[in-house]
């Protein structure tokens, strides 16, 4: 027992904002899918597909994404540190700027200001902002664990360690410019250089949003949630330095049969299918946690978000370094199986360990319960339903848009027009927007589950150190 009072107020600040983030997120997300084969919902200028898909990834990367870690990690850094934020009011400024700061990226980027770097696109004024916002981030984090009242270091504080360190040299290196004007920027780099510091931050920049941060709450919240202890705290070691060391290298995967060297391209590709390796580590050692008692799948109705979020991870990272492979890349790259696979990570891993991270947090926060386990179910299985539509109607498309590509007549001529291999994606894209529509609802009964949780609580102003965490 303690004598402080956790900070569950801004924890709840941040939680919400990536919430509002995330509802704008989504149904921007939903918008572009149609405009895809709905051309009259491209309203010009702020509301065609090249200004929102950016806004899109964005609001949902950096607004949902970021904002998750933010408060969350805060949320396990205090209790397994077992003291307060070392800076109590800079936490609370942390909030206020995040908002306003994503405010302005979302509103620059309507406005079309963009530096076309894929997940860099702020101009340099906001990218010094991410970078104060970050460093304030770490700032907190790492001061209150340096000053720790519990000795031990559980694994999710080393792997919110490496999300701080590696997040913070990926955006600096990749977002140094020249600038040319209030709104304009140039990139220090140019050429291949500029293609392979650009991937090599793009991919690594999402494992190090979408994939560290996920580990720190998946390895925190399941045990938590069950009340089983983690399988092994070995493996999960084992799994996170040899992650940690395969990740950064991966990044020229994106740029086969590109002008990059071809040493470069077979680095990543060897680096690729050994983050196999490490990512399994953590997939095994979340079945083995739960297969002492798998009554927890339908007793515990967190369990399953857990459990089928690291299946989808576990999934995902087979996928990825599979493509990354010449012969399997040389069809599907540039098509439509490449979102398919970073949306089965994006809604499938992320949205249900996030989802289910909130569900175990506000409660607690709140001294409450859930307001309805079988809301939670019904948000589970749609977001589920919606997702599998979702991913595997790209898979389909990209697996066809590749086939109908490469198809040659016997003088060497295309078989087929551009027309019409575009036209034989629009079933597809419709089954599309209809998964992302089903996806949507579950997440709208999310939200109503966190609101009406938050309405029978009490002000989360703060709380007592206590026995059970």
């Amino acid at each position: 027992m303690g004598d402080y009072q956790y900070d569950n107020q801004t924890v709840n600040g941040f939680i919400l904002s990536s919430i509002f983030w995330g509802v704008i997120g989504i149904v921007i997300g939903l918008w572009i899918s149609i405009q895809m084969w709905a051309p009259s919902w491209n309203i010009a200028p702020f509301f065609t597909f090249g200004r929102l898909r950016v806004v899109h990834t964005n609001s949902l990367g950096f607004g949902l994404g970021i904002g998750a870690i933010f408060g969350v990690f805060y949320y396990i850094v205090m209790r397994l540190t077992k003291r307060p934020l070392l800076f109590p009011k800079l936490a609370r400024f942390h909030l206020y700027l995040f908002n306003a700061a994503i405010t302005l990226a979302v509103l620059s980027l309507f406005a079309g200001m963009n530096q076309s770097l894929e997940y860099a696109e702020l101009e340099w004024p906001l990218d010094i902002g991410v970078v104060i916002l970050w460093v304030i981030f770490a700032v907190n984090v790492f001061g209150t664990i340096i000053k720790r009242k519990e000795e031990q270091m559980y694994i999710s504080l080393w792997y919110i360690i490496a999300t701080v360190v590696a997040v913070a040299v990926l955006y600096i290196v990749n977002n140094l410019a020249v600038p040319a004007g209030l709104f304009k920027s140039y990139s220090l780099y140019a050429g291949i250089n500029s293609a392979n510091v650009q991937w090599w931050y793009g991919h690594n920049v999402v494992g190090f949003i979408f994939t560290t941060p996920l580990l720190a709450m998946f390895y925190y919240f399941l045990p938590k949630s069950t009340g089983l202890p983690i399988f092994s705290h070995r493996l999960s070691i084992i799994a996170f330095w040899s992650i940690v060391f395969g990740y950064l290298w991966t990044g020229a995967h994106h740029l086969v049969y590109t002008p990059v060297p071809d040493w470069i391209q077979t680095l990543a590709i060897a680096f690729s299918l050994f983050l196999i390796g490490p990512s399994w580590g953590s997939v095994v050692n979340g079945f083995y946690t739960v297969a002492p008692d798998w009554s927890k799948m339908r007793t515990n109705y967190l369990t399953k978000f857990f459990i089928f979020g690291i299946t989808f991870y576990g999934l995902q990272t087979v996928q990825g370094p599979t493509q990354a492979i010449r012969v399997v890349s040389q069809l599907i790259h540039f098509t439509d199986w490449v979102p398919g696979h970073v949306h089965m990570g994006t809604m499938g891993w992320v949205t249900m360990t996030v989802a289910a991270s909130v569900y175990y947090i506000i409660p607690k926060i709140y001294k409450t319960d859930i307001y309805s386990v079988k809301i939670a179910d019904t948000h589970f299985y749609l977001v589920l339903i919606g997702q599998l539509i979702f991913s595997v109607t790209m898979w389909i498309t990209g697996i066809q848009q590749g086939a109908l590509w490469k198809a040659v007549n016997a003088d060497g001529t295309l078989k087929y027009t551009f027309m019409e291999g575009l036209v034989k994606n629009y079933p597809f894209w419709q089954m599309r927007t209809v998964g992302g529509l089903i996806f949507t609802v579950g997440m709208l009964f999310f939200i109503y589950n966190i609101y009406m949780t938050m309405r029978r609580g009490t002000s989360p102003a703060g709380s007592r150190a206590e026995g059970v965490v």
